[in-house]
This record gives structure tokens, C-alpha cells and sequence, in this order.
């Protein structure tokens, strides 16, 4: 059965830094990666300018319970069909990822650690716990280059939904970490602790 590890912050928190570090420290080989980015509910059935009113920072927004199902499936060994997301459409891709079943599975998510059925799925729980002006300006430079929006806009929604959302559900969850990253930690220092942490797991499977 996979050792399951979750990664968890508010967004702009070095959540997927962290994930590529792992990865590249015990190889794509050993390791499985899922982002709950990836499970947003599909909103094709709303117009455009519906879909931009969604609060995309509310637990209600993801597909928390395909999500449960796949990692179910992931722990069994069985490889499962992850959904892609646009976010500039707000609609799922046609062409979900295949990802496969690995000694480690790691995830990723801002609410990762909100839904019980999740936690109880985690043999260990992480939260990256940075502060809110530094995590506004990493968001910034992301959505921008990736997702195709003004810096105008991003601010806007951060001060509309991404931080009220995050003080009620994100932050309020560091307590089910079982390793809390604080501020000043460098994540490639955390990533080389965590690696070596897999390592003795996959040694004594």
C-alpha cells in the first residue's frame, strides 16, 4: 500500500515548490503526484460571466469526493484518471491524466487537510504556513503568467474570497499537521528532511 502524504497552505505557499522537490529528490520512479487543483467542479452548464462569480476558494468548489474515490483507488494500487482543469474556462478538460500507483503518493491542495475523509486518508500531514503579503505576490506572478488574468484582477479576488476563505478554512487546519513549515524554513531544506523521512518508509514496507 502507498505511503500517502499531504501538502497543504494557503495559496502562494510554496505548496508545488515543495511536491517538485520530493519528486526530484526520490525520482519519478517512486513517486505519484495529484494536485486538488485538479478537481474543481465543472461549470460548462453556466455562462462565463456566471462561472466568474463562483467563489473558487470555498471547500464547496472541489470535487472532494472524486477525489477521495481516487485516492482510495491509488492506496489499492490500482492507477486512476485524474481530471484536468482550465482555469481560464473554468471547465474540465476533455483528456484526464493517468496517473499511476507509486510507493508515495503526494498531494497538493489549499483545503487539503478541511475534509475528514481526506485526513483519515494522510500518513502524513503538511502545512506550509507563510505569510499573507508574501503569498499574495507568488499568486500574483503565477496567475499572470499561467492562467491569463491582470495583476488587478488577482488582487481583488485575494482580497474578495482568496483571504476571508483562507482565515476561515485554510489556516484554521495547520492543526492537523503533523509538520508545520513556518516562514522562515527553506523548502529545499524541508523537501531534503521529508525525502529522507519516504526513504526509511520504503525501507521498512
Amino acid at each position: 500500500m502507498a505511503f500517502v502524504v499531504g501538502i497543504a497552505g494557503g495559496s502562494g505557499a510554496g505548496k508545488t515548490t515543495l511536491v517538485q522537490l520530493l519528486v526530484r529528490l526520490l525520482g519519478v520512479n517512486a513517486v505519484s503526484t495529484i494536485a486538488f487543483d485538479a478537481y474543481y467542479r465543472d461549470l460548462s452548464h453556466l455562462t462565463l460571466q456566471e462561472r466568474a462569480q463562483v467563489n473558487f476558494d470555498h471547500p464547496d468548489s472541489l470535487d472532494h469526493e472524486l477525489f477521495v474515490e481516487q485516492l482510495h483507488a491509488l492506496r489499492g494500487g490500482h492507477r486512476v484518471a485524474v481530471p484536468g482543469y482550465d482555469f481560464a474556462s473554468h471547465t474540465r478538460n476533455p483528456e484526464p491524466l493517468c496517473v499511476e500507483p507509486r510507493e508515495v503518493v503526494v498531494l497538493d491542495g489549499i483545503l487539503l487537510l478541511h475534509f475528514p475523509a481526506i485526513r483519515e486518508l494522510l500518513d502524513l500531514a503538511v502545512f506550509i504556513d507563510v505569510v499573507e503579503a508574501v503569498r499574495l505576490q507568488r499568486r500574483i506572478k503565477r496567475d499572470v503568467a499561467l492562467r491569463g488574468r491582470n495583476e488587478a484582477n488577482v488582487r481583488r479576488q485575494f482580497r474578495d474570497t482568496v483571504a476571508p476563505m483562507h482565515d476561515q478554512y485554510v489556516q484554521p487546519c495547520r492543526i492537523f499537521a503533523d509538520r508545520l513549515v513556518n516562514n522562515e524554513e527553506r523548502l529545499v531544506d524541508v523537501a531534503s528532511e521529508l525525502a529522507a523521512l519516504l526513504r526509511g518508509v520504503s525501507v521498512t514496507r
